[in-house]
């Protein structure tokens, strides 16, 4: 038991340290989604809109749920973070609207639903905090 455990941990530092170099990708291109759309399309007025597209069942993706949580909180009404499962089947959908190759992936947004960053497996907070931070956003006071 102790040996799967160890295996597991050791698969995921490495897949995560792989994906970690596919930030350096140039960005996919993704359609604004449109408003008004009656699949839960997310929309939002705000300088950014955070896309995560994973699973709660995969081991990345869990590990990105408290940094999603925290990103919110630190730039409060200037982000608007959204998590899609695409291993549910009601959210498959998101997968192939954002072209994504493997999960955990997230997708950053501009304020006109356009892509502007794409990044594969699991995402620092520090890495995604000097990200927005470029973008013009700032870190609330006590976030």
């Amino acid at each position: 038991m102790k040996k799967q455990i160890i295996l597991m941990l050791l698969i995921s530092i490495i897949f995560s340290s792989l994906t970690n170099a596919q930030s350096k990708i140039s960005p996919k291109k993704t359609k604004p989604v449109p408003a008004g759309n009656d699949t839960g399309a997310i929309v939002s007025k705000l300088p950014v809109t955070f896309v995560e597209l994973g699973s709660v069942k995969c081991i990345p993706c869990r590990r990105m749920q408290p940094v999603m949580a925290s990103i919110e909180k630190k730039y409060a009404e200037q982000i608007k973070v959204v998590f899609y499962d695409v291993w549910k089947p009601e959210q498959q959908e998101y997968a192939e609207r954002y072209g994504i190759k493997l999960i955990p992936t997230q997708v950053f947004l501009d304020k006109d639903g356009k892509e502007f960053f794409r990044h594969e497996g699991f995402f620092p907070e520090g890495e995604i905090d000097k990200l927005l931070q470029k973008r013009g956003l700032k870190v609330r006071s006590g976030g």
